[in-house]
Formats: structure tokens, sequence, C-alpha cells
């Protein structure tokens, strides 16, 4: 299985959502921290970014932010983090927070999220990045993206060995069972990149 130390979390930083989405954000930052895993995320500290780093902190948990100096005050930058890293830039951002975690966890949220778990599945088609990916489907939220991908695939634009990449889950409960479960991955991934005909290999 692939060591897990640090785990990338993506999330919404909206205050306008339902409460069934603060809650599960909650439960991932406790689910974490009870796997003794630090959490690495944007750095915000409203929305699902705050409940998820509150709960993992209030577990116990370690919590490392990354966020752009333009962004520290609209997303009200967490000031009681365990360490926080000021960046340049949203590229720089995303970048840091994929290279130093050894596995990407998605809550739902919004254009944000959507760019960074569909730049962490990019790599991992390429063979770039090669740790879990997780979409926690709370609410049913990634339903129709998820059939998206599926038709992507239907449609040859990837090849059937591209669904691995990614698992999805309904409930941070099954976080541990879902790195367990991860398929293996490896750069050879680079191979078939690009090739639906090898769909039936």
């Amino acid at each position: 299985m692939h060591k897990i130390n640090q785990i990338t979390v993506y999330a919404s930083a909206s205050n306008l959502l339902a409460p069934v989405y603060d809650q599960a954000a909650s439960q991932l930052g406790g689910v974490i921290a009870g796997l003794n895993c630090g959490i690495i995320y944007g750095g915000g500290g409203i929305g699902l970014m705050g409940k998820l780093a509150d709960a993992a902190l209030t577990a116990g948990g370690k919590v490392h932010g990354i966020i752009p100096g333009f962004l520290d005050g609209i997303e009200h930058g967490h000031q009681a983090l365990t360490s926080k890293e000021i960046v340049s830039d949203m590229r720089i951002r995303k970048q840091l927070m994929l290279e130093r975690g050894d596995a990407v966890v998605a809550l739902p949220g919004g254009s944000g999220t959507f760019e960074e778990l569909f730049e962490a599945i990019t790599l991992k088609r390429l063979g770039q990045y090669l740790g879990p990916i997780i979409l926690i489907n709370t609410n049913h939220y990634y339903d129709r993206l998820i059939e998206f991908l599926e038709q992507s695939v239907e449609e040859g634009f990837m090849a059937e060995q591209h669904l691995d990449m990614w698992q999805v889950i309904a409930s941070p409960a099954e976080l541990s069972q879902a790195f367990a479960d991860t398929v293996p991955w490896s750069a050879e991934a680079l191979s078939f990149a690009a090739n639906g005909s090898l769909r039936n290999v």
C-alpha cells in the first residue's frame, strides 16, 4: 500500500453551504487526525476549509496551510494552524500542495476545487503523481462529475484503466478503507495515457 503520511485536501471556502457539507468537512478533519496523518490544505479559515482545519486541530492533528498572499484576507487565512505558508500565486500553491501530499482527498467544492482535482487526475494519468485520489461524495455532490468521467472513457477519450485513478466514497468514515483499496499506480501509466485503444488490455 502507498505510504501515507501527509494528505492534501481540496475544499470549498464558501460559508453558504448546507450543514451536511460542514459536517462532512469536520468529520474528515477528525478522521485524518485519527489516522495520525498531517493535512496540507489551502490555508483558509472559512467554509469547508475552516471546518476541516478546526476539527483536525481539535483532535490533535497537524495542519499545514498554503495560501497566496492576495487570498489571505479574502479567505480569512486560518490563524491557529500548526504552520502556514504564504506564497506568491495560485500556481505555486497548487504545486506545493500536490507535491507534498502522499494522497489527495477532495471534499465538495467549486471551480477552484475542480481545477485542483483535475490537475491531480491529469498528472496521475501521465504517471507524474502516483498517490490515491479520493472524492468525498457528500450528498451525491460528485455524481454527475463521475458520470462525465465515465462517459469520457466510454467515448475513447481515456482508457478503461484510467477509471482506477480515483475512488469515490460517501463518507469520510470510509477513508482508511479507500486508501487500502487503492489500485497501485506507477510511472508506466504514461505508456497508455493517450491511447484509448488499450481499454481492453
